[in-house]
């Protein structure tokens, strides 16, 4: 990447007598080693190249610089390089001596940047260039030692900068410049001014309001941090200029009444209604530029998102989205990613999708304990340089209040800042003084100017104060009683910033006044239009028709000519690609077997499936850990030139097809990629996207998304969600960690039809499953689905399906066991069972020579919803059942018997035994050896068969 270097102002004619010499002896020592001199020196030298030998440099001065160069001694040449040194210091420890912690005593300012301290003297700064020392320094610096104040200046500020550890030379030339020249202060006029201080009455008198209204109530109060909501204001604004088209937000309780009022415009009525616990849905603005959803359960008041639409003339220009989260703090960080990239995406061409990162921006708003404490930050920083997860540069704003609940700073993080994590992904950072309103603007124009240019990441660390408890009802003087003697003795940033602008006569103490009377009666105007509390009336929770009544009966059959022609299409590349040989031999054979023996696998069922919704029109996302091959390699679906590694994916070239489709590798993230999967599904609801776990174990690791989020969402935020998680799951004798996908975590989350629960036998179950939920995406019948993917059954023959079964059937929640239960007297056992263990019976019985008229097995394919009246329907056929058995092969704490047993004795006939064989409970999912893992096996299947 070539890497582009600032111009400065100066040429050879610039340095004159001593100047010339020691700067020509720097040269001489440059041209002979470059490393020998420092890397601005370096930079410097390039610029100007070769010193002219006649010409604008007299010939009358050559003798004078000959001299002086041979006076020059060791000695000067230190000072030059403890001068370089001292500049490049002040540009990396500036922030160590900067004023940016409101509340003194908050942090530890050391002075290490005295040009003493250097070895040097004010008289021998003057003798150096100013250009040498501050290429982008104002005309008002006329040498060395006023390049060294200015830096100091610069650097030491209310606001201050780490970008050292920016490697790549544009950007960090573009943030020095920015901060050397003084560019990232705009000049404001009056009335933007007057206007800032009407919000910080606004953000201030509105926690003040709520305070004194609604006594004792929680709210998380902004106070302290009250500059985040105009920092958001000012994104907001620029962004839109600029021609983005959704900007999205992510942020914790803390501010975010606040953040949902002023910057989401929900009406104050509403939220002042919701702490009167009298909510009032006419109180919504009849234009509905305020979206508020809510579930059928709901939530508290400072989890819930909402949606803005900003308009010019009744034009919609943007869209602003605060995301739903609970009080899992940065858990919404990779979600708020994923609408992101949804929303810059353009997924009706073929092919993978075309990005556009200008029209979405992702703003997350951290909190300084959670930032280096919460692991998922990391991942999710992590995402941005990917291709499949990066959104164009996110802003990132720490609202830094230095204590996290009653923990202080230096008991929640090892670093000196909460921000250094962020150092190891290269993002430039800034510290900046919450009491000092104009330097927090220019820290949003620096961050929007940066991430509009560079496309990366930028992080704001807005360091102010919490001026009460973690909520309004606990006491901090009991754990910080220093800190918050100074707290309470602390001036607000409105009465900060109301006491400069009349100090500059920006305004007057009646303008002032008249300002914050103006907020007032904006407050007690709202409060009027709520209505009083109500004499509480408990309703029980009812699910919407539409969820209650369950997924209706879809068509999901696919014609034969169309799975003939997609089936050839994934066999077609260009003729100068070149196919792993072995691969190209397995794809041809898998494709052959189709058109000859009309058989289907499980891989190519599922990619027959995917070829068929994209020509239905239907986006396709899917990504996990090495779901481009698939982690055993049974999909394929991008194939790498042999010789040249190109990438070639058959489904992108796919004839009459209406959709994009995208496959990606993520990184080794659970957490972090569902994350970013589920925000992308929700905010398109249109696209099939797809979750791959390379393990289902695997997806222990993002428990709190799967708790909090995909099972929970639609009934705390009614938001609604369609992803698809595929968790590899079966035993194998593989051990504790790649056995089991943990399907009684799903089942135990299952309730009010929130998710479908399957664990599939066979390819077209697969094909019919994944064609049905592509179908219910923008129905309001929509909601996750859950599979337990098999690992060794992906190439066992009694998985494979006939193409028939494609072309005419469809997806069956409950499967029969084929030749057996036909004699209905006779049967007197019913066993029930799911996934790998069905085969596994189905190959003994297959094998053994033994009557069997006794017996009959069912594949619960869909677990949850649990098919009740199919099951109900088999049972009334056996007169004379005596026995109902589920067989599994988890441990009897874990798989599907807890969630099935009282359905299954619901269903059982009167007098029938309901009963369960499989392993005994047990603390770990698996054995680890092998060899006694088929010894359990073998008995749990001949049991499950073996007449009593």
């Amino acid at each position: 990447m070539p890497q582009t270097k600032s111009k400065v102002n100066v040429t050879w004619e610039d340095f004159h007598g001593p100047n010339l010499g020691y700067v020509m002896d720097l040269y001489d020592q440059f041209t002979e080693n470059p490393e020998s001199v420092e890397p601005e020196l370096q930079e410097l030298f390039h610029q100007l190249g070769h010193p002219p030998d006649n010409g604008s440099t007299s010939a009358a001065a050559a003798p004078e610089s000959n001299q002086t160069r041979a006076d020059f001694g060791p000695e000067k040449i230190v000072k030059v390089a403890s001068a370089v040194k001292l500049a490049e210091d002040i540009r990396t420890y500036g922030h160590l001596n900067a004023s940016i912690f409101p509340i003194e005593g908050m942090g530890d300012s050391q002075d290490l940047l005295s040009i003493e301290a250097y070895g040097l003297s004010e008289e021998d700064l003057k003798e150096i260039p100013s250009a040498v020392l501050c290429e982008d320094a104002p005309s008002s610096v006329k040498n060395g030692y006023d390049a060294i104040m200015h830096l100091k200046e610069s650097y030491k500020k209310s606001l201050s900068f780490e970008f050292d550890h920016v490697h790549r030379f544009e950007e960090k030339n573009w943030l020095k410049r920015m901060v050397e020249t003084g560019d990232l202060f705009k000049p404001h006029t009056k009335e933007k001014r007057k206007a800032l201080l009407k919000r910080l009455f606004e953000v201030e008198g509105f926690e003040k309001y709520l305070h004194k209204t609604f006594v004792g109530q929680k709210r998380f109060s902004i106070e302290g941090l009250d500059m985040l909501v105009p920092i958001l204001d000012e994104m907001v604004q620029s962004a839109v200029e600029y021609g983005t088209k959704t900007i999205n937000i992510g942020m914790a309780h803390r501010g975010r009444l606040n953040v949902l009022a002023h910057v989401l415009g929900k009406p104050y009525e509403i939220i002042f209604s919701e702490f009167q616990h009298a909510p009032n849905k006419d109180l919504v603005p009849s234009e509905g530029s305020t979206g508020i959803n809510y579930g059928w359960s709901g939530d508290v008041k400072y989890h819930l998102g909402a949606d803005r639409q900003i308009k010019d003339e009744n034009m919609v220009r943007a869209r602003i989205t605060l995301a739903n989260n609970p009080s899992h703090l940065e858990y919404i960080d990779p979600i708020v990613e994923g609408y992101t990239r949804a929303a810059q995406e353009d997924r009706n061409v073929s092919g993978f999708p075309e990005l556009d990162t200008s029209k979405s921006m992702a703003v997350l708003i951290h909190g300084d304990a959670a930032f280096p404490g919460e692991g998922i930050v990391a991942e999710t920083l992590n995402l941005s340089q990917l291709k499949g997860y990066q959104t164009g540069g996110t802003i990132h704003i720490i609202a830094n209040n230095m204590i996290g609940f009653t923990t202080e700073s230096t008991d929640s993080r090892s670093t000196r800042y909460a921000s250094d994590l962020a150092k190891g992904y290269e993002i430039p950072i800034l510290h900046v003084n919450a009491d000092d309103p104009e330097a927090c603007l220019a820290a949003a124009y620096l961050a929007s100017e940066y991430r509009r240019l560079f496309k990366k990441d930028f992080l704001i660390d807005l360091i102010g104060y919490r001026r009460f408890g973690h909520n309004e009802m606990d006491e901090p003087m009991t754990t910080q009683p220093q800190l918050y003697t100074k707290i309470k003795a602390h001036d607000t940033v409105k009465t900060l910033y109301s006491k400069a602008l009349k100090e500059e006569e920006v305004l007057t103490a009646e303008e002032i006044e008249a300002l914050e009377n103006e907020v007032q009666n904006r407050f007690e105007t709202a409060y009027k239009k709520v209505p009083d509390k109500k004499v509480a009336q408990v309703h029980e929770i009812q699910l919407p028709e539409t969820i209650s009544h369950g997924i209706p009966s879809i068509d999901t059959a696919v014609d034969i000519s169309n799975i003939h022609a997609i089936n050839r299409a994934l066999v077609e590349w260009p003729e100068n690609f070149n196919v792993f040989g072995k691969l190209q031999r397995i794809l041809e054979r898998r494709s052959s077997v189709l058109e000859e023996d009309h058989k289907v696998e499980w891989g190519l069922a599922e990619a027959l499936a995917f070829g068929s919704i994209l020509l239905d029109g239907t986006p396709i996302r899917l990504s996990g850990q090495d779901s481009e091959r698939g982690t055993f390699a049974q999909r394929n679906l991008i194939l790498h030139d042999s010789e040249n590694g190109a990438i070639y994916s058959p489904l992108h070239r796919l004839e009459q097809a209406k959709a994009s489709f995208a496959v990606h590798n993520s990184p080794l993230s659970e957490g972090s990629v569902i994350g970013f999967e589920y925000g992308y599904n929700v905010f398109s609801p249109e696209t099939l996207v797809l979750w791959e776990a390379q393990y289902g174990d695997f997806a222990n690791a993002a428990q709190v998304f799967f708790d909090q989020f995909i099972s929970a969402g639609r009934a705390k935020w009614g938001q609604k969600s369609g992803l698809v998680m595929l968790l590899p799951h079966g035993y194998e004798g593989q051990g504790p960690e790649h056995s089991s996908g943990r399907l009684e975590r799903y089942l135990q989350l299952a309730a009010e039809n929130n998710w479908t629960v399957a664990n599939l036998t066979s390819a077209a179950q697969y094909f019919h499953i994944l064609r049905r939920q592509a179908k219910i995406l923008q129905m309001e019948e929509v909601r996750p689905l859950v599979i337990m993917t098999p690992k060794s059954l992906l190439r066992n023959p009694n998985t494979v399906s006939d193409v028939q079964e494609l072309s005419s059937g469809s997806f069956k929640k409950v499967l029969e066991q084929s030749g057996m239960g036909g004699d209905r007297s006779m049967v007197s056992r019913v066993v029930l069972c799911s996934g790998k263990l069905a085969i596994d019976l189905s190959d003994k019985i297959r094998q053994s020579e033994e009557n069997s008229d006794w017996l009959h097995i069912l594949r619960v394919e869909e677990l949850y919803p649990y098919p009740q009246n199919e099951i109900d329907s088999i049972f009334s056929r056996y007169e004379n059942l005596q026995e109902v058995i589920w067989v599994q092969e988890e441990p009897e704490n874990m798989g599907a018997w807890t969630y099935i047993e009282p359905r299954l004795r619901k269903s059982a006939p009167a007098g029938a035994e309901v009963s369960y064989i499989g392993r005994d409970r047990r603390s770990s999912t698996a054995e680890g050896d092998p060899t006694v893992h088929k010894k359990d096996q073998e008995r749990i299947i001949m049991q499950a068969i073996t007449r009593n």
